[in-house]
């Protein structure tokens, strides 16, 4: 399903389902107590990278308050939850978003999970998203956590949360995250929600387990596509798309290629990978033949989970602010991310990532109150990163190494 035809749905029927929601919830659902929380469902539907960026608050709940967890998301973001393994495979439901038929399925399928798995706590990670706050409302669970505007002017999506968290658009959105966590585990009834002070150290992430057979793996296939390749070479990659969901975040084609001759030309002995989905082969293709001989498409060579490997093997990525980035952040490989229509102080990955930002006036353009979309055809804030603003770092990184 388009994008587009999800926010215009979530729209125009999220809003009165979530009135009527609201209406059901607090006459037939609403708890009279307090639950203590042991089986703990996060919902996080449309964001791969976010999936990632919500994993140190997840395993605050798994670990520090004995916690079982749970998760529902889109079944296509699925296998980003796959990478850190936090989330044990069985307790995972997806919802089939493709179509509308899907979604309507899964989500009765999901009132039954719910109870089925005793669900006593949802804590709904989607920034005013209404479908996401009707799966909570009805899902049965005595403690509902979600973001709340309280007196800001924002989306509606009902009254059925029991935790009623403001949503700091200062603040890193994993910090947002473990804010949540705080509140549902407060002794007493803030308003708002959180009234903490969330340090960096409380938002480290953990890294991905590499064995070895899924780095020879990832070897032997770069070496289908590079028959000189040996494991130790070096490999700088570069990740030029970005998801659908928002394609103001791309860097000019041209300026990747612009890129790729200037690493070239300083960096003789590395073999260069374009990466990306099976969906952007051809466009890999296509600018790996404008570059040099060491520079090949690796786009759709790899599943998910076969990344982290490739990361470990890697030197360094330049990628587009999109779902690579985060996906880095589960090794130690170094990354350096194009930000515009979205600002790092908010989405930065937590790996060691090096923002290039230009921070125009009109950036960020996109939040979560206007659904991420914004009437910006003419993306300067992208544009105006130059090509030396990029290498300058690839080269600061490498030379250091």
């Amino acid at each position: 399903m388009k994008v587009d035809t999800m926010r215009f749905i979530d729209r125009y029927i999220g809003i009165p389902l979530c009135f009527i929601g609201t209406i059901i919830q607090k006459i037939f659902m609403r708890p009279t107590k307090k639950a203590t929380p042991k089986n703990v469902l996060f919902i996080e539907l449309s964001e791969m990278g976010s999936a990632i960026l919500v994993d140190p608050a997840m395993e605050k709940v798994k670990t520090h308050y004995n916690c079982n967890i749970f998760f529902t998301i889109f079944r296509k973001n699925k296998p980003s939850l796959d990478l850190l393994k936090t989330v044990d495979n069985n307790n995972i439901f997806t919802i089939d978003a493709s179509n509308m038929w899907g979604i309507i399925r899964d989500s009765i399928k999901y009132l039954y999970w719910t109870r089925k798995n005793k669900i006593d706590t949802v804590i709904d990670l989607e920034l005013f998203s209404r479908y996401s706050g009707l799966l909570s409302g009805l899902s049965g669970a005595d403690n509902i956590v979600a973001f709340n505007n309280f007196h800001g002017e924002g989306l509606y999506k009902g009254d059925m949360s029991t935790h009623k968290v403001h949503y700091n658009p200062h603040m890193h959105i994993s910090k947002n995250f473990m804010s949540m966590v705080y509140a549902l585990f407060s002794q007493e009834q803030e308003i708002p929600f959180s009234k903490v002070i969330i340090q960096d150290k409380d938002i480290i992430l953990k890294k991905a387990l590499i064995d070895n057979n899924a780095i020879e793996k990832v070897v032997s296939l770069i070496q289908d596509v590079c028959p000189e390749y040996k494991r130790g070479d070096k490999i700088i990659l570069i990740n030029p798309n970005a998801s659908e969901l928002l394609p103001q975040r791309r860097w000019a084609k041209d300026s990747y290629k612009e890129l790729i001759h200037k690493i070239e030309q300083r960096y003789q002995d590395t073999y260069i990978l374009i990466t990306g989905a099976k969906s952007e082969e051809e466009d890999a293709i296509q600018l790996a033949k404008q570059c040099g001989s060491y520079c090949y498409s690796f786009a759709g060579k790899l599943d998910l989970l076969d990344l982290p490997a490739l990361y470990s093997l890697s030197s360094i990525m330049v990628s587009n602010d999109s779902g690579p980035a985060h996906f880095a952040s589960v090794t130690d490989m170094p990354t350096v991310v194009l930000f515009g229509p979205e600002t790092p102080n908010l989405y930065k990955s937590l790996g060691k990532t090096i923002p290039i930002y230009k921070g125009l006036a009109c950036s960020p353009c996109v939040s979560a109150s206007n659904h991420r979309k914004t009437p910006c055809a003419d993306n300067k804030c992208l544009q105006l990163i130059t090509i030396d603003d990029v290498f300058n770092v690839v080269k600061d990184i490498l030379d250091d190494k």
